[in-house]
């Protein structure tokens, strides 16, 4: 009896510690949750719910439902919740359904989320930006729900894998441009919403998709509503601007067969399309009505043959007469001296449609003097300052890209994406695409001024701008291509690469970076601000040379945004100086808290904001100040990386500028010439060590007055 019941002891203290081991929640999804929930305010609404500690799946929060230990739903759907959707969903990668819909959640879209959603709802709140690139590597997703936010740009083209998608909802946003070509490949889709928002262009890229119901009512498309849609048995697609007569017949211009009664499109009282035969269409007038057609559709094509003729002579009495005017040289092949012959080649090729001519040579700076483009008002601003970067066409710059494909994205920020671009003649150079909905009506005007100004910034640790282009209404930017990484993932995503960032690499990025903004702050008038000074934006060349990149693009920000899109920009987070999150003004002095928060960085190995940290360590700013001026303290800071491999007063010394430059009150701030002088007085003084011993394995950094300093320290 006694060992039946230590048996049924022991059988009962197993199932419990089975329980227990199945309630314990996955790290990284808990993980995942506590940043969501202090993110979301830590609200009362979500009960159960901590910022720190406790089992998600064992203690049943809120909304979590789990499979074991992994969270696999997240319903907090019309709770009124606010914030931001934080930055660690991307942890929940069991996750299948995610409902954040009806609450008063804004910011932007995280650009990571959870990889394996099959369900997103995001409806319903104030949401801003656009749709993150990451959705294109979400390919179980089915549904997919972001209406009723204030979403623009245009819709991200990331649906090319998606073909479980069926329910795709972007209503009543504001989504600008056409609809993205990898629609076509939704080929499970069934239902499409994204009515009440600006998009362009047509609809042809719907009319091989399994629709039941398309809602494309208010926007802005054009064109013909395509026949294949009209059968759809719920398509809606009032308050656009389509063409009410009957679409032009299908090339080469051919009448329509004999027979062919004509129809006559009614609306429904909710706009959607219905065909029905006209009342008048008897038996005995549809010979009639063909004929009409017949004689109708033979004019059309009479007509266009004359005008094709007439622009084939056109063409060629134009050519013969460039010709003769060039001494015998093929117009368009020639790289012309005047802005006006430049011009007219341009339009040749548009005329003729003829190969792209990639034409690398910079244009004379003269013939710029006076540019002119159209604005999105239809007027046309004039460029008073010379442009000297090259003028480059968008036919160049998507062969050199293979047409803006995905293979040769190397970045994207709040602008816009950055692609790696090879030209024929071997020259690799980064390509920034600017989303033009990015840009306000002021400001996309002032483009070319912006370029203008940015090309004249010279300094041996600032990305060279090398080129531009405004053709077809695209903005892009041609930069010098940095090949070997940036700071971030030398130092926190390569395996080795915080390795081979010894102490002296890190001194020498530390005064190359602080050099450059020494330069856009002091040396160029009026002063540049660079507002967006963090590790992902120094790239590195092979000898770890630093290179600041972006420069100059604040100015391309719109004004009534800048707040908005700054606190929006993926990485961030943890380099904005005090005063901008509390009232959004940004100066030198705030370029200068985000260099001492890098300077940290290189310092410690740590990122400005880490969540798998304790709480008290999470945010480096905070928890590395105290300890600047603590020997013993900051001995322990050091990047684990280093091995020790440090001297201890260039690293007391480098601790000390950090503390000046992050002080809390912007007016205590130095100015970066003074940053400069003391990164350099603490070089000169590793110099004059390193001539008192044996070692010799160090490297040079020449001053302003050519004056070579020993780094070997």
């Amino acid at each position: 009896m006694a060992l039946n019941s230590l048996s049924f002891c022991i059988l009962l203290l197993f199932g419990i510690s089975l329980v227990l081991v199945r309630a314990n929640t996955d790290a990284n999804d808990a993980q995942a949750l506590h940043v969501l929930y202090g993110a979301l305010n830590n609200p009362s609404q979500l009960t159960g719910w901590k910022a720190d500690g406790g089992d998600p799946c064992g203690e049943s929060w809120k909304g979590v439902k789990c499979d074991g230990s992994a969270v696999v739903s997240l319903d907090i759907s019309g709770l009124g919740v606010s914030g931001t959707m934080g930055y660690l969903l991307t942890n929940l990668a069991s996750l299948k359904t995610l409902d954040m819909s009806d609450n008063n959640i804004h910011d932007a879209i995280p650009f990571q989320l959870p990889p394996n959603l099959t369900s997103l709802n995001l409806a319903h709140n104030n949401l801003s930006g656009g749709l993150p690139y990451s959705i294109v590597s979400m390919v179980s997703l089915a549904y997919l729900n972001v209406s009723s936010n204030s979403l623009s740009q245009p819709i991200a083209d990331v649906f090319s894998n998606h073909t479980a998608l069926a329910t795709i909802d972007l209503s009543h946003n504001n989504f600008s441009g056409e609809i993205p070509p990898t629609f076509r490949n939704l080929t499970n889709i069934s239902t499409l919403e994204i009515q009440n928002n600006q998009l362009t262009g047509s609809l042809d890229i719907l009319t091989s998709l399994p629709l039941d119901t398309l809602n494309v009512a208010n926007n802005h498309f054009t064109g013909w509503v395509p026949q294949e849609l009209k059968s759809i048995s719920n398509f809606i697609y009032d308050g656009n601007s389509f063409d009410n007569g009957p679409a032009p017949p299908p090339p080469p211009y051919t009448p329509p067969p004999p027979g062919t009664p004509t129809k006559r499109r009614h609306r429904s009282s909710g706009g959607s399309a219905q065909s029905s035969e006209s009342p008048d269409s008897q038996p005995s007038h549809g010979k009639k009505k063909s004929s009409i057609g017949t004689i109708i559709g033979v004019v059309l094509g009479v007509v266009f043959l004359l005008m094709f003729g007439i622009l084939l002579a056109l063409l060629f009495c134009k050519r013969r007469w460039r010709t003769k005017d060039n001494g015998g040289r093929m117009s368009g092949r020639g790289v012309s001296n005047g802005s006006d012959k430049v011009n007219v080649e341009i339009q040749e090729q548009r005329i003729t449609s003829a190969a792209a001519v990639v034409d690398l040579k910079p244009p004379p700076t003269e013939s710029l003097l006076v540019e002119k483009m159209n604005g999105k008002n239809g007027s046309l601003r004039r460029v008073k300052s010379p442009i000297t970067a090259t003028s480059y066409t968008v036919a160049s710059l998507q062969t050199a890209t293979n047409s803006f494909s995905q293979e040769n994205i190397v970045g994207e920020g709040s602008l816009g994406r950055v692609y790696r671009a090879e030209f024929s003649n071997g020259k690799v150079l980064a390509i920034k695409k600017i989303d033009n909905s990015a840009l306000s009506l002021q400001e996309e005007d002032n483009f070319l001024e912006a370029v203008s100004n940015m090309s004249r910034l010279r300094h041996p640790n600032i990305v060279s701008l090398v080129g531009y282009c405004t053709e077809h209404g695209q903005r892009l930017l041609v930069n010098e291509y940095i090949g070997s990484g940036s700071l971030h993932d030398m130092l926190h995503f390569s395996d080795d690469g915080s390795k081979r960032l010894t102490w002296n690499s890190r001194v020498r990025v530390a005064l190359g970076t602080a050099r450059a903004l020494e330069y856009l702050h002091e040396v160029c008038l009026p002063s540049v601000v660079h507002r967006n000074f963090k590790s992902a934006n120094i790239l590195l060349d092979e000898e770890f040379n630093p290179h600041l990149s972006d420069c100059g693009l604040a100015a391309l920000t719109p004004n009534t945004e800048r707040q908005q899109v700054s606190t929006q920009m993926v990485g961030s987070f943890g380099y904005s100086a005090p005063e901008f999150a509390l009232s959004g003004i940004y100066t030198t002095k705030s370029d200068v808290y985000s260099f001492g928060v890098v300077m940290l960085e290189l310092l410690t190995g740590r990122k400005p904001l880490d969540s798998s940290r304790p709480r008290s360590e999470q945010s480096l700013v905070r928890w590395a100040s105290p300890q600047l001026h603590d020997i013993d303290a900051l001995a322990k800071m050091v990047d684990p990386a280093l091995n020790g491999m440090y001297p201890a007063k260039s690293l007391s010394r480098f601790a000390d500028i950090i503390a000046l430059c992050v002080q809390p009150e912007p007016e205590f701030r130095p100015p970066m010439s003074e940053v400069v002088q003391a990164l350099v007085r603490l070089v000169q003084r590793a110099g004059v060590a390193k001539r008192r011993s044996s070692d010799d394995s160090g490297f040079g950094y020449k001053t302003p007055d050519h004056e070579t300093i020993d780094m070997s320290f």
